[in-house]
């Protein structure tokens, strides 16, 4: 057993000096990713009603409301978080079992805006935090996330808090503190999936965390240790058997990962998403478009279709006759179709309910058989096109294959163009400059790409 509250202090308080330059790419486009899935989830119904709620309780801040107006940072982090997660098109980092950027991010802008920092004291301070996040997560592990907890949530407001706890300057028995806070604060059911509860998640991390640091830091204490300790929220949270090292070192098999060390940098393992649906969809689709780009093969040349996937994943994504846009999303047999007939699976517009009545798409999906297979990880795909003229194809793809750095950067800008249009410029322009910005330069890009003018018109009405 790990002293996993010590490793994590001793993380928030580590030197930026020494961050590796792949860790710190990969926090910038994070940023500009989170902003552009908040910016596209603005007018969500949750994120209309989550705005109300924040004139409802009122109080001054100097933090952004994405689509609204400056407010104290603990709101601004609940209504950042949910918004940015409403279309479920952020990153995930499958070791973690969870998203992170959502949870993390509203929580480091929000604090960073009130202090009036650096936009990389913000970005140093995330990415610490979502290393943070991601050893809860594997010690918290995949049983965790069976009982029914979203990592997001849980293992995601730690991360947030040893965020918003480096950039309040909390020393080490602070930030003891405000994990402890943090521990009996971290909530978050997976029974939520489908509901603007799942968003909402998000949220509640990012707001978590904020509230634990900023108590802390005002001089409230809690346990010694929250995480660990006796009836602390691992043993809270987790089977019996599921309360070991092993379990952690299971999760990374999982997501594809090797060992690690306290010092290894674990989010560059993240994962983007480049379509808008499940992120246990997105081995099949690139295996997919690879036979499509290569070969030109449609679904009109397919008389079957064989898919192996962990199955794990069978519970989520294997919905075979969706009824809603939503379930399309979840749909292996649907999403199989998009993808050889040449639909842009990375436009949520195209996610109607409309095309759950798609006769082409369901006159192929009968075509498609899923099977689970334990060998695969949670990041591949596997399977066999069988052709008309009675040829096989086969595909494959694993998600753990690190891209290269330019092929994430074009395509997480093709991304933004596609779901926010003109707004992309406005968060894209960023790229090139973010270490001579200040937090509050992010904040008002991300106002003036949500359709506002930008911090001194709101600051004048807050």
């Amino acid at each position: 057993m790990t002293y996993l509250t010590e490793e994590l202090i001793a993380l928030a308080g580590r030197s930026a000096d020494i961050i590796p330059s792949r860790a710190a790419l990969f926090a910038r486009l994070s940023l500009l990713d989170w902003m552009t899935c908040g910016i596209a989830g603005r007018e969500e119904p949750l994120a209309l009603k989550l705005r109300k709620l924040s004139r409802m309780e009122g109080g001054i801040g100097d933090s952004t409301i994405i689509a609204g107006s400056l407010g104290p940072a603990r709101m601004a982090a609940l209504v950042n978080g949910a918004t940015s997660h409403a279309l479920d098109y952020d990153d995930t980092h499958f070791a973690h079992v969870g998203h992170l950027s959502v949870g993390i991010y509203p929580a480091a802008l929000a604090v960073a805006e009130q202090e009036d920092l650096s936009a990389t004291d913000m970005m140093t301070a995330f990415l610490l935090g979502a290393e943070g996040a991601i050893r809860v997560g594997m010690r918290l592990g995949r049983a965790h996330y069976n009982l029914g907890f979203h990592q997001t949530a849980t293992a995601g407001a730690f991360g947030a808090t040893l965020a918003a706890g480096r950039l309040l300057g909390l020393d080490a028995v602070q930030m003891r503190h405000a994990l402890g806070l943090c521990g009996t604060r971290a909530s978050g059911m997976t029974s939520q999936f489908g509901s603007m509860g799942k968003p909402y998640n998000a949220g509640i991390a990012a707001a978590n965390g904020v509230e634990c640091a900023t108590l802390a830091h005002l001089g409230f204490t809690s346990a010694d240790d929250g995480l660990l300790g006796h009836q602390g929220f691992v043993g809270a949270h987790t089977p019996i058997q599921a309360r070991t090292d092993a379990d952690a070192g299971a999760g990374m098999q999982d997501a594809g990962m090797q060992d690690t060390r306290m010092d290894d940098y674990l989010f560059p393992d993240n994962k983007y998403k480049l379509h808008a649906c499940c992120h246990g969809l997105h081995p099949m689709i690139e295996a997919l478009l690879a036979a499509y780009q290569m070969s030109g093969v449609t679904f009109d040349d397919i008389s079957a279709f064989t898919l192996e996937t962990n199955p794990r994943w069978l519970a989520v994504c294997d919905i075979k006759a969706p009824r809603t846009g939503l379930e399309v999303k979840f749909s292996y047999n649907w999403l199989a179709g998009m993808t050889l007939r040449g639909d842009n699976t990375g436009d949520d517009r195209l996610y109607q309910d409309a095309l759950a009545g798609d006769e082409e798409l369901r006159a192929f999906a009968n075509r498609i058989t899923v099977i689970g297979n334990d060998a695969l990880t949670d990041l591949q795909a596997r399977g066999s096109l069988t052709m008309r003229d009675g040829s096989s194809l086969p595909i494959w793809f694993d998600m753990a294959e690190p891209l290269a750095e330019d092929v994430i950067i074009a395509k997480l800008r093709a991304k933004s163009d596609t779901i926010i249009g003109e707004a992309s410029a406005a968060i894209w322009d960023l790229f090139p400059r973010l270490q001579d910005l200040g937090a509050r330069d992010i904040g008002h890009a991300l106002s003036v790409g949500a359709g506002g003018t930008g911090r001194a018109k709101l600051r004048a009405t807050s």
